[in-house]
């Protein structure tokens, strides 16, 4: 093991080597599904998310802080958007089409 570690750090490896080391595509062919423990999650999230606005926003009147209630409550609400929105995006991206064009005569 040893010496193949020193051969490793102190040669340079071959051009062919080197241009096998890297990863020139990547193709996925399954696509995203619906997954209703995904979207049940989620939900979940946007109510603890609502529970904690309504916290701080009681939270921020009741006691004397520095500060105004969006700064805390804005980036939870933009976190939120954004991974609902991925989420959304990715599963309304890799839904088939309603009427896919029909394949043309094969010749």
């Amino acid at each position: 093991m040893f010496p193949n570690l020193l051969a490793l750090i102190t040669s340079r490896p071959s051009p062919e080597l080197e241009r096998q080391a890297f990863v020139e595509a990547v193709h996925v062919e399954e696509s995203e599904r619906r997954n209703p423990r995904v979207e049940r999650m989620i939900f979940i999230c946007w109510i603890l998310i609502a529970v904690k606005h309504i916290a701080i926003i009681w939270a921020v009147h009741r006691y004397a802080v520095p500060f105004h209630q969006l700064w805390v409550n804005f980036p939870t609400w933009v976190l939120g958007v954004l991974a609902t929105g991925i989420y959304v995006w990715q599963v309304r991206k890799s839904r088939p089409a309603a009427n896919p064009p029909e394949p043309g005569p094969k010749d």
